[in-house]
């Protein structure tokens, strides 16, 4: 096949799923009401839908990482919407189950989120209908068939490039005004970090990562000079939501350590918050500590300021 033909075929399927996220994120907008972030719903939603399973079936079916969703599970749990059972076949193990509680929670969600699917779908006519399942149908089967694509990770990680500033600035404002309720200084801080990092690049001493999924950014973070000798910082640290459970932020922060200790650093150091919870848990895990902690007011919050280190 000519590699423009291709390029082409490429640059269609990446319109599609840009078409098709903005449609998604329509029917959406019912759930940026309610306390549970998508992959919780999908959660939710297999618990109601399919009846208790063990934990291990949840991860695998949906591709989620296991503590990733031991930490939904967790929440869940002292929520009140879930609960453990036995297994009916093994007494040893336990089962994740909805309590009625949890059902009385997940069915207005579910319901609101049928009535807008149907509302999209009430918009054509029946052959219309018919049309988009089928396409549907042939995407899902093409896709499904295709051995190429059943990989554990789904996405690729690449040096940064032009225009990938802006959209990390654009998307750590974005997240953090939606999932903290910080106001847009933050992003201002972002697009200054971002400012300063390509200024002084030092591609010796630096680096900048974009994970993509389907050919979109759905990740970032870089090595930078600190100032201190022998010492970088790590920067910049994004996940977008639907790239999260995959192991996604545990790959980049590997990335940064295999980068840093490669340029010759002694020790990495990172400035976060007590608010970033998934993000403290990855630099815990990857045997950060806390070494200064500050109790501030900055982006419209209380909030405190913490630094972490690690040998490399």
């Amino acid at each position: 096949m000519p590699a423009p033909v291709f390029s082409d075929r490429v640059a269609a399927v990446r319109s599609f799923n840009r078409f098709f996220t903005r449609q998604i994120g329509v029917l959406r907008e019912g759930l940026l009401h309610s306390d549970f972030t998508l992959t919780e719903m999908r959660v939710l939603y297999e618990l109601a839908h399919h009846g208790d399973q063990p934990s291990a079936t949840l991860c695998r079916d949906l591709g989620l990482d296991r503590g990733y969703l031991s930490r939904i599970i967790a929440k869940f749990e002292s929520a009140g919407l879930v609960g453990k059972v036995p297994s009916a076949t093994d007494g040893r193990a336990k089962l994740l189950h909805m309590t009625e509680h949890g059902r009385a929670v997940y069915e207005p969600l579910d319901r609101r989120s049928r009535e807008e699917v149907g509302d999209m779908l009430s918009r054509f006519d029946e052959p219309d209908q018919l049309r988009m399942l089928d396409a549907m149908n042939t995407i899902r089967e093409l896709l499904d068939s295709a051995e190429g694509m059943k990989y554990a990770q789904p996405f690729v990680l690449r040096a940064h490039r032009a225009g990938d500033m802006a959209w990390i600035t654009r998307r750590h404002g974005d997240l953090y005004v939606q999932e903290q309720g910080w106001d847009r200084s933050f992003e201002t801080l972002v697009g200054q970090i971002c400012a300063d990092f390509e200024r002084d690049f030092d591609p010796q001493l630096e680096h900048c990562w974009i994970a993509e999924m389907a050919g979109e950014p759905v990740g970032s973070i870089a090595v930078a000079r600190s100032g201190e000798e022998g010492v970088a910082k790590l920067r910049l640290l994004l996940v977008e939501e639907e790239a999260r459970g995959y192991g996604l932020g545990s790959r980049l922060v590997d990335e940064c350590h295999r980068f840093a200790r490669n340029a010759g650093y002694r020790k990495m150091r990172l400035w976060t918050t007590d608010q970033q919870k998934e993000a403290r848990h990855i630099y815990r895990s990857k045997g950060y500590a806390l070494v200064a902690e500050e109790p501030v007011h900055a982006f419209g919050q209380d909030m405190v300021n913490e630094t972490w280190e690690r040998d490399l």
